[in-house]
């Protein structure tokens, strides 16, 4: 009875230590593609091609369900798979259903016209491949009006957090974080569009100042997977145990999982 939790490299652990908290009592398989990270400058087909290869990897672990705790594939690659290729028994979703939910007080399920709410300028930061999607700013549309998004592409962020480099992201953060703020420099709030940025939610807070909500993915996710799980429970697949895979190397990812998760954590070979 396993959900599978798949991020283009450590981004999505993030999301991982948000669920376990929430769900204490379902084993999750967690993926990371760290050998072909970041995906965020990748094109749309590359993109689909890896994030399929990952999922169809958990559904072999005995995953029905799989999270996409990754953005950049979410944008790119999830409409299309749900079209094309997920078995009518599985299922697979993404992380900006529950960032929109949250930032429009709107249930997912409601399908009433779009109307105006309570933010008016929204910062968003995320990878290149996110922004160029604009699928934020699609599933926005059909929700709100009158709602002004203003993307930052955060190149390089993603490298240096699966690098260890924090000093560089810290830097990177601000010099982006700078950059948004030039061309809107006083929104109401900030999504953080990409599940490696939490680990930067301070910086990008402190950057951006007290007076700016920044809406962060994980709780939001593990909440919202509760409740997914809570009707229909029969998507809690058939596996037993948790584990930690990746295409990278599982000495240094599981070397980095442990710094940023703050305990051990053990990775073996995808």
């Amino acid at each position: 009875m396993a959900v599978g939790i798949f991020d283009s490299g450590l981004g999505g652990l993030t999301v991982l230590d948000a669920v376990q908290k929430r769900l204490p009592d379902v084993p999750f398989v967690y993926l990371g593609d760290s050998a072909h990270a970041p995906y965020g400058v990748r094109t749309p087909d590359d993109i689909y091609n890896l994030t399929t290869a990952a999922t169809q990897r958990l559904f072999d672990a005995g995953c029905d369900l799989v999270i996409l705790a990754c953005n950049t594939a979410s944008a790119a690659a999830l409409r299309r798979m749900q079209e094309n290729w997920i078995p009518t028994d599985k299922r697979v979703l993404g992380v900006f259903v529950p960032l929109i939910e949250a930032l429009t007080e709107r249930e997912w399920g409601d399908n009433s016209p779009p109307r105006e709410v309570a933010v008016k300028h929204v910062a968003l930061f995320a990878t290149p491949a996110t922004v160029s999607s604009r699928a934020f700013q699609r599933e926005l549309a059909f929700r709100a009006i009158g709602v002004d998004v203003e993307a930052q592409a955060c190149g390089g962020v993603v490298d240096a957090i699966e690098d260890g480099d924090l000093i560089l992201a810290e830097a990177l953060v601000r010099s982006h974080v700078d950059a948004l703020k030039r061309k809107m420099p006083l929104p109401d709030a900030a999504l953080l569009g990409c599940t490696h940025y939490p680990l930067m939610e301070d910086i990008f807070q402190d950057a951006l100042g007290a007076d700016v909500k920044v809406y962060s993915q994980a709780d939001l996710v593990a909440e919202s997977l509760a409740d997914y799980l809570g009707r229909r429970p029969a998507m809690i697949g058939s596996g037993k145990s948790s584990a930690f895979l990746t295409t990278g190397d599982p000495k240094q990812v599981s070397s980095r999982a442990t710094q940023f998760l703050r305990r051990q954590i053990t990775f073996e070979s995808a």
